[in-house]
């Protein structure tokens, strides 16, 4: 369930509440007039099925109260009330197949932005990474995978293409290849004093690397699996299943591909610099192809499956004023 909080001005709340009262899927509306200060209004509440939450959101958003009021909206982990429950059953469609788009862009927006923090953090990861390819450690890789906070900007692409955002694509972009190009930057500057005080060498970079060769000797295996780390990133995004994000950083190559570019440069191995370019565009257009696919697929399978929710007196909805679980 979601919990919608709405600041809405006197004149407009009895249309929201109207508005709210005849969706299906709510529950526990609750009215407090006058009890808003800034901005000034009523403050109106309910709880609604998360399948039902996006069109009630663009309806209030038609409404104007995004400009006039607030809205807010918060995931409830537990709610106890057979109302909700058969608000939850009535509703279309799934609640784990929903996907709340208002919530995906602005997720996105925040994490494509560039800022000092991030660009921070992708350094700190390519400069791991960049360790990790000179003495060729694969734990040091993962490690800086999982550090790395390069997926924000992509998920942001495929979300602003599928949304027809071009600001959204603008920001993404921005933050993605500045972001990259900065902490290449400062990787390529971080190897130099590095070997000036003897802690990288040049043999290092020329030596077999068996465990992390494959990072500058990209494939269509490269383009597979970031393909499919794309359609699992995106995935625990629109189910709000978070964790398994950390799974998506750390089976792609894009921040030890940008390290190994980096190091390559500063020691003048182009051979090396080239195929870890290419490496980091594989995983990079893989996993942006993949969320762009797979945010379209989602949007077309839910207006399908939510006209085939059964209706509440079919058997599960209610029995004799209870009501079950799915």
């Amino acid at each position: 369930m979601l919990h919608l909080r709405l600041i809405v001005p006197a004149a407009s709340t009895d249309e929201v509440v109207a508005l709210l009262a005849a969706t299906v899927g709510t529950a526990h509306l609750v009215v407090l007039p006058g009890a808003a200060r800034s901005p000034a209004g009523d403050v109106v509440m309910c709880d609604v099925a998360r399948e039902a939450g996006d069109e009630l959101i663009a309806e209030l958003r038609r409404l104007g109260i995004d400009r006039s009021g607030a809205i807010s909206v918060e995931h409830v982990d537990l709610t106890l009330s057979e109302r909700a429950e058969k608000a939850e059953h009535e509703a279309p469609g799934d609640s784990a197949d929903a996907v709340l788009w208002e919530e995906l862009t602005e997720a996105t927006h925040e994490e494509s932005t560039f800022s000092l923090t991030y660009v921070s953090f992708l350094a700190l990861a390519t400069m791991l990474a960049a360790c990790g390819v000179m003495l060729d450690n694969a734990v040091l890789i993962v490690g800086a995978m999982a550090v790395g906070p390069e997926f924000g900007p992509l998920a942001g692409i495929s979300t602003a293409l599928v949304q027809r955002a071009p600001r959204l694509v603008a920001r993404s972009l921005w933050a993605l290849i500045g972001g990259f190009a900065a902490a290449m930057l400062i990787t390529a500057g971080f190897a130099w004093v590095m070997d000036a005080f003897g802690l990288f060498t040049h043999d290092m970079i020329d030596k077999p690397r068996p465990n992390t060769g494959f990072i500058w000797h990209p494939d269509w295996m490269s383009f597979v699996v970031a393909f499919l780390a794309g359609i699992a990133g995106t995935l625990s995004l629109t189910s709000a299943k978070s964790g398994a994000l950390i799974g998506v950083a750390i089976s792609v190559t894009t921040v030890p591909a940008a390290a190994n570019a980096a190091v390559a440069f500063s020691y003048s191995d182009y051979q090396q610099t080239v195929g870890s370019g290419q490496q980091l565009l594989a995983n990079l257009g893989g996993i942006v192809l993949a969320g762009t696919l797979t945010l379209l697929l989602q949007k077309a399978l839910w207006r399908v499956r939510r006209t085939r929710k059964p209706p509440a007196g079919t058997p599960g909805a209610s029995v004799d004023g209870s009501s079950v679980r799915r």
